[in-house]
């Protein structure tokens, strides 16, 4: 089987499940969005050298395959495996542990600090625009809550899972310091 199909040359492209929609499609956009995200944890994973951090970002990659897979179906298979409530309460346990270990957040925070967590940060920034195209989405065609929720809480873990490789490797957070008039 070839990589390439050309299918997709007349700018339409198959949806998992059947139907053919625009690239430009809001659905498409969606799924692309938790793609890339999915892939900048990718870079994170390869800045990692820290074994517990590395089997959490494996663990949420294989879920952002499976929210990815979702908001590529127009109607979920019911026999598919989706995430569900249990995925957002594991993302939150991550995220208290994680947040243990650090001190309490005193300031905002500015992206950056050790290659990990300036990773992580980035990755954090595409799973919230992968959230906002999945809410855009939700506006138009059905798409489960859950899913949403998941891609809302990863961001948050990934905050956390930054702050985490910052201190694990002896890098202060940077705090964001207002500008004086």
């Amino acid at each position: 089987m070839k990589l390439y199909t050309k299918r997709g040359d007349d700018g339409w492209t198959e949806l998992f499940g059947g139907g053919r929609v625009l690239k430009s499609d809001p659905r498409v956009a969606a799924y692309g969005e938790v793609d890339e995200a999915n892939a900048t944890i990718g870079v994170a994973l390869a800045a990692c050298h820290d074994d517990a951090i590395s089997a959490i970002l494996r663990h949420v990659q294989a879920d952002l395959f499976v929210v990815g897979g979702e908001l590529a179906a127009p109607v979920p298979d019911r026999a598919t495996v989706l995430v569900d409530e249990a995925d957002v309460r594991r993302l939150e346990e991550w995220i208290d542990e994680a947040s243990d270990e650090v001190p309490p957040l005193r300031t905002f925070v500015l992206p950056g600090g050790s290659p990990l967590a300036a990773a992580m940060h980035l990755a954090r920034c595409a799973c919230r625009r992968a959230e906002r195209a999945a809410v855009s989405l939700a506006t138009q065609q059905s798409v489960r809550p859950v899913a949403i929720v998941y891609l809302n809480r990863l961001s948050d873990l990934l905050f956390a899972l930054a702050r985490l490789a910052n201190q694990r490797s002896g890098v202060a957070d940077i705090p964001w310091t207002p500008r004086k008039q």
